[in-house]
C-alpha cells in the first residue's frame, strides 16, 4: 500500500495557531537543552564521586520536588496568567542552569550543588510543564488537540533520542562547562515562544492555590469517571511495563554488548514513539479516545511480554554466539529485543495522544492546569514504580520474569477495567466528557 500525505502527521496547529507553532518550536529546543543537562549533570557526578548509587539518587531527590511542583503549579495556572507562570518558572531554570554553567567554569562545582540544581530544575520544569499543556487548549481548535499531542510526540523523540547522545559527545569533546552553556542558548528559544504569547488567564471561577484549589481538583476526578480511569490504566502500564531498570544487566549478563545494549535498547523505546507520531495521521483523526487507548496500552502489554519472550529465549542460550560478555553479544536477540521495545514505544506513545487530548478537551479550562499537574505525577511516579516492581521482582525470580508477567498483566487488568466501564470505551472526542 503506497503511502499517502493523511498518514503522516498533520502539521495544522503549527499553521493554524503561530503561537502555538513558536511554543511548540521553543519547548522542542528548550527540551533538547534540558536533556543535555540532565545526562551531562549525570555524567558529572559520576566524576566527582566514581558512584552509580550517587548518580541514581538524582533521579530518587528530584522525584518529591517534582510531584509537590507539579501539583502545585497546576494550581498556579488555574490562580494567574498561565503565560506568566510558565515564564517565571522557565526563568528558575535557567537561573539555576546559569549557577551551574559558572559554577564549572570556575571549577566550584561539588556533589551538593548537583543535587540541588537537578532537584531545582526538576520542580521548575514541572510548573512549566503543567501550564503549557493547560495552554494548549487556549491556542488551537479542539478537533486539532490530537495532532497538537502527537507534535509533542515529535518533541519527546528528539529529546530522548538525540539529548542523550548529544550530551555524551559534547562532555567527551568540550567539557561540562561547554555543554550547560549549550543549553543555556537552546533554553532561551522557549522563552521567545513564551514572551509572544498573549496573556491567557483562567476562565470560569478561579480559586487560589491552596488545599481548597487541591481539594476542588480530588472533587473533579472523583466525578470524572473517564479521566480517572486513564489515570490508572497508565498508572497499570507503567507499573508493570516499564523494564528500563533491567537494561544494564541485560547487556552485561544475560544478551552481552554492556553500555552499547543498554543505549540500543532505552534509543528503542524513543524511535518507536517518535515513528508513531511521524506517521499519525489516522491515529488523529480517530474519534474514540476511550477505545483508542484501551487497544494502545493492550498492544503495549503485549509488545512489553514480548520482550520478556525475547530474554527467557537468551536465557535458554538461543542464537548464542557462546560467550556472554560486554564484547560478545546475542546480536540477533538484542535485535528483536529492540524491535519489540519499539512496538511498546510507539504504543506508549499513541496512548499518550488519546489520553492527553481527553485531559485537554473534556476538562473545563478553569480545572485544566490542576489536572494537568496531576498528569504530570503520574506520568512522572509510574516508570519509579516500575523500576521498584522490575528491579525487586528480577531480583529474586530471573531478568525475563518481570516484562513477561508483567505484560499479562497488563493486558487483562486493561481489558477487564474497560470492560466494567462501557462509558470509558463509548468515549466520543467529538462530544468531550469527563
Amino acid at each position: 500500500m503506497r503511502l499517502r500525505r493523511d498518514h503522516l502527521i498533520d502539521l495544522r496547529p503549527l499553521t493554524t495557531s503561530p503561537a502555538f507553532a513558536r511554543m511548540w518550536v521553543g519547548s522542542t529546543l528548550a527540551g533538547l537543552g534540558g536533556q543535555l543537562t540532565i545526562v551531562a549533570i549525570m555524567l558529572h557526578m559520576y566524576d566527582l564521586t566514581a558512584s552509580t548509587f550517587a548518580v541514581a539518587m538524582i533521579a530518587v531527590a528530584g522525584l518529591i520536588p517534582m510531584i509537590i511542583a507539579g501539583l502545585y503549579g497546576g494550581m498556579l495556572a488555574d490562580a494567574f496568567d498561565r503565560r506568566r507562570v510558565a515564564i517565571i518558572a522557565a526563568s528558575v531554570t535557567f537561573v539555576s542552569t546559569a549557577v551551574l554553567m559558572v559554577l564549572t567554569w570556575s571549577g566550584s562545582e561539588t556533589v551538593a550543588w548537583l543535587y540541588a540544581i537537578a532537584v531545582i530544575n526538576s520542580a521548575a520544569n514541572s510548573v512549566v510543564m503543567a501550564a503549557r499543556q493547560a495552554i494548549v487548549p487556549r491556542l488551537i481548535p479542539r478537533e486539532l488537540l490530537p495532532a497538537a499531542s502527537a507534535l509533542g510526540g515529535i518533541t519527546m523523540g528528539i529529546m530522548v533520542s538525540v539529548g542523550p547522545a548529544a550530551a555524551g559527545l559534547l562532555v567527551a569533546f568540550t567539557g561540562y562547562g561547554w555543554t550547560y552553556t549549550i543549553d543555556l542558548v537552546l533554553m532561551s528559544a522557549l522563552f521567545l515562544g513564551l514572551w509572544s504569547l498573549p496573556s491567557i488567564r483562567p476562565e470560569g471561577t478561579v480559586v487560589r492555590p491552596g488545599l481548597k484549589s487541591l481539594a476542588d481538583g480530588w472533587r473533579f476526578i472523583r466525578r470524572a469517571k473517564n479521566i480517572r480511569l486513564q489515570f490508572i490504566l497508565d498508572i497499570i502500564a507503567m507499573t508493570f511495563g516499564q523494564p528500563t531498570a533491567l537494561f544494564p544487566a541485560i547487556g552485561a549478563v544475560l544478551l552481552g554488548g554492556g553500555a552499547i545494549t543498554t543505549g540500543l535498547l532505552t534509543a528503542a523505546i524513543a524511535v518507536g514513539a517518535f515513528l508513531s507520531s511521524l506517521f499519525s495521521g489516522p491515529i488523529a483523526r480517530y474519534p474514540m479516545h476511550g477505545r483508542g487507548i484501551e487497544r494502545a496500552i493492550i498492544a503495549y502489554g503485549i509488545t512489553i511480554a514480548l520482550f520478556g519472550a525475547v530474554l527467557l529465549a537468551g536465557w535458554f542460550g538461543a542464537l548464542s554466539p557462546g560467550r556472554i560478555g560486554e564484547d560478545s553479544a546475542n546480536v540477533a536477540l538484542i535485535a528483536l529485543a529492540a524491535l519489540a521495545l519499539a512496538g511498546s514505544g510507539a504504543a506508549d506513545n499513541i496512548s499518550s495522544i488519546y489520553r492527553n487530548t481527553m485531559v485537554q478537551a473534556a476538562v473545563p479550562d478553569a480545572i485544566r492546569g490542576r489536572l494537568q499537574g496531576l498528569f504530570i505525577v503520574v506520568v512522572a511516579g509510574g516508570p519509579r514504580l516500575g523500576a521498584l516492581y522490575a528491579g525487586t521482582l528480577a531480583t529474586v525470580t530471573a531478568l525475563w520474569f518481570p516484562p513477561l508477567l508483567g505484560g499479562f498483566v497488563i493486558v487483562a487488568l486493561v481489558a477487564l477495567l474497560v470492560r466494567l466501564a462501557p462509558a470509558f470505551r463509548a468515549y466520543d472526542a467529538t462530544h468531550p466528557s469527563p
